[in-house]
């Protein structure tokens, strides 16, 4: 396997980065875990962490986007996609 370089290589961090940050959100306990521990005994927030949690797949899905050379239409859909001729 190569090294990224550029872009690429800065594409390549950023997943990384945030591969990690999603691994953290996914071990925070659920809402209803939570409900049964002490509020003081809470790392984060459950629906912070489940808030964190969307947010970071989204942003993971927009860098795997960029890495393939993919990119949505300014509606937010796939080029090609759900539009009628």
């Amino acid at each position: 396997m190569s090294t990224p370089t550029g872009d690429n290589a800065f594409l390549h961090d950023l997943k990384a980065e945030v591969e990690a940050e999603l691994n953290v959100a996914e071990s925070s306990p659920s809402e209803e875990e939570a409900a049964d521990m002490p509020m003081d005994e809470w790392m984060f927030d459950p629906a912070y962490a489940q808030s964190e949690e969307v947010g970071l797949r989204n942003l993971l899905g927009a860098v795997e986007a960029l890495e393939d050379g993919s990119r949505p239409d300014d509606t937010g859909r796939e080029p090609g996609r759900g539009r009628s001729a």
